[in-house]
C-alpha cells in the first residue's frame, strides 16, 4: 500500500482558507494559489486505455487536463480541444502527453460554434487515425445575483458550451464510433443542489445527465457507452473566475470533507467510463462530489 492510498482524505489535498484570488477571462492554471494537481507526477497509469484515441474538450486546465493526462498515462492518444486564449495551458498539457511518448494535437477553437464543432471531430480523426472516445468536459458558469441582470447572451453561451456543444459533437463524432466506443459527458452536484446564482448552469446540468442517460440507450444497439461524471466543487480556474476573491478563500470549506476536490481526483473517473473496464457500464452517473450530493 502506497503512502498515498493512506491518507486521510479530508487531508489529501490543500484545505481552505486559500489566499484571497480572482481572475479575469478564462483563466490560467498556473496562476491558481495554491497550485491545482492535474496528476502531472501523482497520477500512476497501468496501461489500461493503451491504443485509444480520446478527444478531450476543456483540456488546458482542472477536470480536462486531468482526465487528458490520465488516459495518456494509461496509453491513449489525445486530441485537446480548449478556447484559442488558452492556448498557453494548452500547451503545457501537449509537452506533458509528448513527454510519455504519446501523440498529443491541440485543436483549439470556441464550442459554441456549430460548423466549429464538426470541423473539431473531424480533424481529430485524421490526426490520430480514428476515434475511441469522447470525454466532454468543457463548460462555462458565471454567478448572476439576480436574474433581472442576466443577459439573454450570457443565458445563451452557458446553453451552447453545456449543451449545444454536446449535441454537436456527438452527432459529429457517433458515425466515426465502433462497437466499444465510449463517449463521456460532464454534469456537477449543481444538478442536484442547484445554486440560487447559477440556476442556467445547473439547468444545463440537469439535462446533460437526461441527455446522456437517453443516448445512452440509443447507442447501445451500435455496441457504444455513454455516461456522465458528476463533480463536486473542484480547484479550477473557474472557480476564481466566477466568485469573488474573498469566496474563493473559503472555496469547499463547507463540503463534509472540509476541502474542494484537485482535479486529478476526477482523471480516473474519466479512464473508467472511457476504458474497457466499463464494458456493462451505461447510462449511468458517477459522482465523485466528497459527499456533496449522490446522483438519484
Amino acid at each position: 500500500m502506497s503512502q498515498l492510498d493512506k491518507q486521510d482524505p479530508r487531508d489529501q489535498y490543500a484545505r481552505p482558507p486559500f489566499p484571497a484570488q480572482t481572475q479575469q477571462g478564462s483563466g490560467r492554471a498556473a496562476e491558481l494559489d495554491p497550485p491545482a494537481d492535474h496528476g502531472e507526477t501523482s497520477y500512476q497509469g497501468t496501461g489500461r486505455m493503451r491504443g485509444y484515441r480520446v478527444l478531450v474538450t476543456g483540456a488546458d486546465s482542472g477536470i480536462g487536463r486531468a482526465a487528458a493526462i490520465a488516459m495518456a498515462k494509461e496509453g491513449a492518444d489525445v486530441a485537446l480541444n480548449a478556447l484559442p486564449e488558452e492556448i498557453d495551458d494548452l500547451t503545457e498539457v501537449r509537452d506533458v502527453i509528448a513527454d510519455l511518448g504519446r501523440t498529443a494535437v491541440m485543436l483549439p477553437g470556441d464550442l459554441t460554434d456549430e460548423g466549429f464543432c464538426t470541423e473539431l471531430v473531424r480533424t481529430a480523426v485524421d490526426l490520430l487515425g480514428g476515434l475511441d472516445a469522447l470525454a466532454l468536459v468543457a463548460g462555462h458558469q458565471k454567478v448572476h445575483e439576480d436574474i433581472t441582470e442576466q443577459s439573454t447572451e450570457d443565458f445563451d453561451r452557458t446553453m451552447k458550451v453545456n449543451l449545444y456543444s454536446l449535441f454537436w459533437l456527438t452527432r459529429a463524432a457517433v458515425p466515426h464510433l465502433a462497437p466499444g466506443s465510449a463517449i463521456v459527458t460532464t454534469s456537477s452536484v449543481s444538478a442536484y443542489l442547484p445554486q440560487d446564482r447559477m440556476i442556467d448552469y445547473a439547468a444545463t446540468k440537469a439535462a446533460i445527465i437526461t441527455y446522456t442517460n437517453g443516448l445512452a440507450r440509443q447507442l447501445a444497439s451500435k455496441g457504444i457507452r455513454a455516461n456522465t461524471v458528476v463533480p463536486g466543487p473542484v480547484w479550477t480556474p473557474l472557480q476564481p473566475i466566477s466568485y469573488p476573491g474573498d469566496e474563493i478563500a473559503a472555496y469547499g470549506q463547507d463540503t463534509p470533507l472540509g476541502r474542494p476536490a484537485q482535479p486529478v481526483e476526477l482523471g480516473s473517473a474519466y479512464v473508467y467510463l472511457a476504458g474497457p473496464e466499463s464494458s456493462y457500464t451505461s447510462g449511468t452517473t458517477l459522482t465523485v462530489g466528497g459527499a456533496t450530493g449522490v446522483a438519484l
